[in-house]
């Protein structure tokens, strides 16, 4: 089996927004490569949590851009969502399992 490399595992990156009164969290950003570097690179300057998960980030490159992700995704960002607030707050932080 190859052992994956990390510019294989940023091969595509996909940012969330989510906006307090939004149905769901809508993607803000996605691209390939270095468009995947760049927006990798821009939340890092600006203190975002970026989070290496390339099952999600497939499912996620297949929603279009300003579009809010579908119900099937809800509780893995919800998931990620809550385990993100919990380290900002100080509390346990155990990322759940993907299922």
């Amino acid at each position: 089996m190859k052992k994956p490399d990390l510019r294989e595992a940023r091969e595509a990156a996909v940012a969330l927004a989510y906006r307090t009164g939004e149905a769901a969290p809508q993607v803000v950003a996605k691209g390939r490569g270095l468009i995947a570097e760049a927006i990798i690179a821009e939340a890092r300057v600006h203190g975002v949590y970026v989070h290496e998960s390339p099952e999600l980030v497939s499912l996620l490159m297949q929603v279009d851009l300003d579009q809010h992700i579908p119900p099937q995704l809800y509780r893995a960002v919800a998931e990620l969502l809550a385990w993100l607030y919990k380290m900002d707050t100080g509390g346990a932080a155990t990322l759940p399992r993907a299922e």
